[in-house]
């Protein structure tokens, strides 16, 4: 009887490198594989023919997870408390999905006794790091395996021979020239003429947004309600978050919001030009941000710009399960504690605007704003705030001037300006 094999995980996306993967992993290494494909949302034609796919191309078994109502209440959620952009543009799209996936993958290796895991990216991107971050922090215990980074394919053509000599389904029709990625929160689209950062995006790059030219010429007004920092109802219909995303990206971009092309800071220190579509995504933060800007205070506020930044580094970076973004997670669930209400966008031709905004617990107080007769705000008062708000920059400024220090509208090395030379220059 012969000995069993050991048994490998393999993230499965169905497409060429992963079919290759399943046959490369079985011949090259000895493994079984188990195939586990997770549903986040993203484009295909069934995850039934993908499972039949994976089974035919030599796994053991393969696991069909729908992660979408998941990732959106655990994942999601915590993306929009942080406004997460990375670079102040990207809203992680890929970065997101990841831990979850490595979730589910660090699962299936405890359910069917694996030591390994394996996935089908490259040695370039992001998402090898993340993937194998996460894994290391969900179990350190793992072997982790990147056929793509191990095989000698240099070029896409000589990878469709070996799998076409190995009995590995490839694929019929043309291939497309971009690689995407997609899921819930977006679309992201990279390589082909899109490497070159002068060329203008093809418009066959989009498939989730109108071009704004094309836009409808009416604009669409939306509102959204909010409980606790997360949106639970539209034009007054109550829905999941789920439900919101999903119907947020057909307005959104039906009315040509949410593109984005950028030159990105990646990770293993490429520059990168990436384009991407987030309709959804887009608005919602924007509608968040709006909220907020009603009702946190100030220094909440402020403080919170910079975490947000963090937060999204540490996600690009791989680094969902790590303390420190744990903990800044606690602080974002802090700030959401009363952040109710409703934000009103306006859609036009790939713009998307916050025009209304309210709120229960609103801090704008229209008595202290306003310059009208009802103005309650107390003039007197600011004249000792003053004061006391410049006391240390005064005291600062009368000291230079007296020393002749470099200060402003005075060249000390020259004498020039309002004072002279004094001791600070000997």
């Amino acid at each position: 009887m012969a000995a069993s094999k050991e048994k490998v995980i393999l993230a499965y996306s169905g497409g060429l490198d992963t079919s290759c993967c399943i046959k490369w992993l079985q011949e090259e290494k000895n493994f079984d594989v188990v195939a586990v494909v997770g549903d986040v949302g993203q484009e295909h034609d069934g995850l039934a023919p993908l499972k039949e796919k994976a089974l035919r191309s030599g796994a053991v078994d393969c696991v069909v997870v729908d992660m979408r109502d998941t990732f959106a209440k655990e994942y999601l959620t915590k993306a929009l408390a942080a406004n997460a952009l990375y670079e102040n543009k990207y809203p992680l799209v890929s970065a997101l999905s990841r831990p979850l996936i490595s979730k589910h993958l660090v699962d299936a290796a405890h359910k069917y006794g694996a030591s390994c895991i394996a996935h089908g990216c490259t040695g370039k991107g992001n998402d090898q790091v993340r993937f194998e971050a996460s894994i290391a922090m969900l179990d350190p215990s793992l072997e982790i395996l990147a056929p793509v980074r191990e095989w000698d394919f240099n070029t896409r053509p000589e990878e469709m021979a070996w799998a076409q000599a190995h009995g590995v389904e490839v694929p019929t029709t043309k291939a497309s020239p971009y690689s995407i990625d997609d899921n819930l929160w977006g679309r992201a689209i990279e390589c082909g003429v899109l490497e070159d950062p002068w060329c203008e995006p093809p418009a066959d790059i989009y498939t989730m947004t109108q071009a704004p030219e094309e836009a409808p010429d009416q604009p669409q007004y939306v509102e959204i309600t909010f409980g606790r920092g997360v949106p639970y109802m539209l034009d007054g219909k109550q829905m999941s978050f789920l439900g919101v995303i999903y119907a947020l990206n057909d307005i959104a971009g039906t009315h040509g919001f949410g593109r984005i092309d950028m030159v990105e800071n990646r990770l293993v220190g490429v520059k990168s030009r990436e384009c991407y579509e987030a309709p959804g995504a887009l608005a919602l933060i924007e509608a968040h941000k709006a909220l907020e800007d009603l009702v946190l205070e100030r220094e909440v506020l402020h403080f919170k710009h910079g975490m947000e930044q963090t937060w999204a580094e540490l996600v690009y970076n791989g680094q969902w399960f790590s303390p420190l973004k744990e903990a800044i997670d606690a602080f974002m669930a802090s700030t959401q504690r009363c952040l109710s209400g409703t934000v009103r966008l306006k859609f036009y031709k790939g713009a998307c605007t916050v025009v209304g905004r309210k709120s229960s617990y609103s801090l704008y107080d229209e008595g202290l704003a306003t310059y009208d007769e009802d103005d309650s705000f107390d003039h007197a008062a600011a004249k000792g705030f003053i004061g006391l708000w410049t006391l240390p920059t005064k005291t600062w400024a009368i000291n230079r001037r007296q020393e002749g220090a470099p200060a402003e509208l005075f060249d000390a090395q020259n004498a020039a300006g309002p004072l002279k030379k004094g001791r600070y220059e000997n």
